[in-house]
């Protein structure tokens, strides 16, 4: 019976270890979500031969003076990411706060007690002062070069762009991706624009392998930080 008992509580031990194990290894939220590339287009059939040099229904015909910016689905964009962050916040506070009450018996009625006399009185003072100064900076800065592709087109012509890039080194592995609303007419003629002209811009930039391992805090650092009353 006491094997039994030994081994329902080894096994209870071990379920709790491995789930707050698994806690502790919860990846990071994606930043960056929805596909990321262009899904591949149905098959059309292939334009009937009539003799044309251009043919409006053949897979990248353009017109004649027509430029190359991309305008549909699948279309390639690169993005030049050109992102610098600063902000600096001041906080000071000051309060002061007194006051003062006195009380004193001059005449006493005859049929108090004698121990009640003129110096019988009350005297008090109270203060109350609180300063606080609090002070916060920040300051990023993210530049390189993603290409991405056209994930859709909306009513108003604009691009759904989403793209991501991996690099991995050795036992390390790092991924860029990227996702926003670009306006065509922002799109050089090289085919990129800036970061900062892409609306609901979306940059994620992590890591995985051994750098990021480190950096993971210990299952049971993690539990005894979230029962911490401090």
């Amino acid at each position: 019976m006491m094997r039994k008992r030994f081994l329902v509580f080894a096994g209870g031990c071990c379920a709790v270890t491995l789930l707050l194990g698994g806690c502790a290894m919860i990846p990071p939220e994606p930043v960056v979500t929805g596909p990321l590339t262009a899904r591949p287009p149905a098959p059309v059939p292939p334009p009937e031969a009539n003799g044309s040099i251009y043919q409006p229904t053949s897979y990248g015909n353009y017109p004649l003076f027509e430029d190359r910016r991309p305008r549909n689905v699948g279309d390639i964009v690169t993005i030049v990411i050109q992102e610098k962050t600063n902000a600096a916040k001041n906080v000071a506070t000051s309060t002061d706060r007194s006051g003062s009450a006195t009380v004193g018996m001059n005449i006493v009625p005859s049929f108090l007690p004698s121990e009640l006399g003129a110096k019988q009185n009350l005297d008090s003072t109270g203060a109350n002062k609180a300063s606080g100064k609090g002070s916060s900076s920040a300051a990023n800065t993210f530049t390189g070069t993603l290409t991405t592709t056209v994930i859709g087109v909306l009513p108003n012509g604009n691009l759904q762009i989403a793209g991501e890039k991996q690099i991995a080194i050795n036992r390390g592995s790092e991924y860029i991706r990227f996702s926003g609303v670009v306006d065509p007419r922002s799109i050089t003629g090289s085919n990129t624009v800036a970061s900062t002209q892409v609306a609901d811009a979306r940059i994620e930039y992590r890591s995985k392998g051994t750098m990021d391992e480190v950096q993971t805090m210990g299952w049971l650092q993690r539990f005894f930080l979230n029962i911490s009353p401090f």
